[in-house]
């Protein structure tokens, strides 16, 4: 959730001088047999009901289904709310990542992870790996609770879990004194997390080159660090190594079950990114770019023809007002 001050005095002012714009999506004409289907049936009416709708009104049905585009645009934030989100997530990501491997640099676990193990449980906690668990847990934790407030994604449950894991994996380690470890997971997370945001700020700001460049870097990062480096690293100490060092203990098969419950996410995550990525690649190639402000990836309306309707005039701009974003890059959506 976007705090107050730095919303007003810092995102906001950054967002206006690259031209987004102050301003909410577009009124749909008030209609109250409309709105009546929109709130008590569905938000996305079928041909048969658009076309006694069209009876009932003397609309004809791309009108109808221009004031439905328009009535569920209403319902999602503007652009420069998505940007300002996006902001204090890339302020944080960076910030917290510069200061992890700043940190971790002169850790000894850092170059020999073995390290996490040695006089487990008699390991001291410096001051500096205190105030890294606590700003990474107070970031979850606001996480958790403003997803509820925030921008509703399509992977909102996927996310919770997320949220979950995460902070169930801090506190456990944070009690059961497996900071090393700790530290070194969640600044393998943190890699990639601010190329993402920062690929939906140049996603918002309609730098489409620059936004497609930083999300296949992102994707790249993100295989290599939660596909290879996690797995083949992470893994196999809290598995393996932790074992023929320190011997069975109580809390192994609750650790290990949430670092494996974290992989399942990733695997799942990399699958999407990979899918979204290549098309992404292969729009890049074409000469003409016909992508368009539409109102998320998943409509399969047709923009063009609704355009050209009698709601002709604010149809588009509707759209614009509440992306912002091509609609070749609807993977900041996703």
């Amino acid at each position: 959730m976007m705090k107050p001050r730095p919303k007003r005095f810092i995102a906001k002012p950054c967002a206006l001088r690259i031209g987004i714009e102050d301003s909410g999506p577009y009124q749909a004409q008030p209609n109250a047999i409309l709105e009546k289907v929109f709130i008590s049936i569905t938000k996305y009416p079928d041909k048969k009901r658009l076309e006694g709708l069209s009876k009932q009104l003397d609309w004809n049905v791309r009108k109808i289904q221009c004031w439905f585009r328009h009535r569920r645009n209403q319902d999602k934030p503007p652009t420069l709310t998505k940007f300002c989100e996006s902001m204090w997530r890339f302020t944080f990501y960076l910030c917290i990542f510069y200061y992890g491997i700043r940190f971790l640099w002169s850790s000894p676990w850092f170059w020999d992870i073995r390290q996490c193990w040695h006089n487990y449980p008699f390991q001291p906690l410096s001051s500096g790996l205190y105030y890294y668990y606590i700003m990474e847990l107070a970031f979850y934790w606001s996480l958790m609770f403003s997803q509820f407030t925030d921008i509703k994604r399509k992977d909102f449950l996927i996310m919770f879990v997320h949220h979950l894991v995460t902070i169930g994996l801090i506190s456990f380690s944070y009690i059961n004194n497996m900071v090393r470890v700790g530290t070194l997971i969640m600044c393998l997370h943190d890699v990639s997390d601010f190329l993402l945001e920062a690929a939906k700020l140049a996603n918002y700001a309609k730098y489409q080159r620059l936004c497609d460049t930083l999300f296949v870097i992102f994707s790249a990062v993100f295989m290599v660090t939660r596909l290879g480096i996690y797995p083949f690293w992470i893994l196999n100490t809290t598995l393996f190594e932790s074992w023929e060092i320190i011997g069975p203990y109580a809390s192994w098969w609750l650790l290990n079950g949430l670092l494996l419950t974290l992989q399942v996410l990733h695997v799942i995550w990399s699958y999407l990114i990979a899918r979204i990525a290549l098309k992404a690649l292969i729009r890049g190639k074409v000469s003409k770019d016909d992508r368009s402000d539409v109102e998320s990836s998943s409509e399969e309306e047709d923009v063009t023809t609704c355009t050209k309707s009698p709601c002709d005039s604010s149809s588009s701009n509707g759209a614009n007002r509440v992306n912002g974003h091509m609609g070749g890059s609807y993977w900041a959506e996703e």
